[in-house]
C-alpha cells in the first residue's frame, strides 16, 4: 500500500512528509477533543499525575519526537521503516506543539489567551509541510532551473538573498509573513512593501523621524487586527476551545 501511494500519489521519497503531517494533524485534533472532555468532565479521560505533579501530554511528546526523529534518520527517506518514524515523529510533534505555548511561557496557560498561541503555531506548522508537499522549497530553490542548481554559487546566492528578504520583513513585526516568505518568496515581497508594524524594528529606526509614516503604521495596524480579531478567536473557539475568562463571560464556566 504505501509503495503504491508513494508510485501513484505522492511526490518520490515524500511519503513519510504526508504520513508524518496526517499523524501531527489527527494527533492535535484527538488532543484537544480529550482535553476539551476533561475539561467538562465529560467521558473516561482524565489527568495524569505522578507523585502530585501534573504530568502534561508534552513530556510524552517529547519522547516521541525524539525517538521518531532519530529513527527516520537512521532508516532514511525510503521503505517501511521510515513511513513508522514518521508517524511517531508526527504525533509526537503534535502533542508538543499542542503545549506550545506552555513551554513559551513556562506556566500552565493552556486555556488562557496566552495558550492561544499553541493553536496559531498548529496551522502555521501544518501549513508549511503542506507547501513543502505541494513542491515548494525553502528560500525560493524550487525556482532555479537544473543547471543553477548544479551551480553552487547561485544557489548560495539565491539563499542567502531570499534569508536577508526573510529578515527583513520579520524585522517590520510580520512573523508570520517571514515564516511563509521562506517557502514562497512572493509573500514577503507583500510584506515587505507594506508599512512596519508600530514598535517593531523597521519603525523604530525609520519611522522615528518620520511622523505620518508612524502614525500610517499605527492606524493600519489598528484597522487590521480590528478586522481580524473576530476570525481567529472563532477559528481559535473551534480548533482549541473557549479560553476560562470566556466561558466564566458567558457563564459556561464551573
Amino acid at each position: 500500500m504505501g509503495h503504491w501511494l508513494q508510485r501513484n500519489i505522492v511526490e518520490p521519497g515524500k511519503l513519510p512528509l504526508l504520513v508524518a503531517l496526517a499523524a501531527f494533524v489527527l494527533t492535535f485534533l484527538i488532543t484537544r477533543v480529550v482535553t476539551r472532555l476533561i475539561r467538562a468532565g465529560k467521558g473516561p479521560f482524565g489527568n495524569i499525575s505522578s507523585g502530585g505533579v501534573h504530568i502534561h501530554h508534552v513530556v510524552p511528546g517529547v519522547v516521541l519526537t525524539v525517538a521518531g526523529g532519530f529513527g527516520a534518520v537512521a532508516s532514511g527517506r525510503h521503505g517501511f521503516g521510515a513511513v513508522v518514524f514518521a508517524v511517531v515523529f508526527g504525533i509526537g510533534t503534535g502533542l508538543v506543539l499542542d503545549e506550545f505555548a506552555l513551554i513559551v511561557h513556562l506556566d500552565d496557560v493552556y486555556w488562557t489567551e496566552a495558550g492561544r498561541k499553541s493553536v496559531e503555531v498548529v496551522v502555521l506548522a501544518a501549513a508549511l509541510v503542506g507547501l513543502l508537499l505541494v513542491g515548494f522549497a525553502p528560500f525560493g530553490v524550487n525556482d532555479m532551473s537544473q543547471d543553477e542548481l548544479q551551480d553552487r554559487g547561485s544557489v548560495i546566492s539565491t539563499v542567502a538573498v531570499n534569508f536577508l528578504f526573510s529578515l527583513a520583513v520579520l524585522s517590520k513585526g510580520k512573523a508570520r509573513m517571514a515564516i511563509f516568505s521562506v517557502i514562497v518568496p512572493l509573500v514577503g515581497l507583500i510584506g515587505l512593501v507594506r508599512l512596519a508594524r508600530p514598535g517593531s524594528p523597521w519603525a523604530r529606526r525609520f519611522y522615528r523621524r518620520r511622523p505620518r509614516a508612524r502614525a500610517r503604521a499605527i492606524l493600519r495596524a489598528y484597522h487590521h487586527d480590528r478586522r481580524w480579531a473576530r476570525p481567529r478567536r472563532l477559528i481559535g473557539d473551534w480548533l482549541g476551545g473557549k479560553t476560562d475568562a470566556e466561558l466564566a463571560q458567558s457563564g459556561e464556566g464551573g
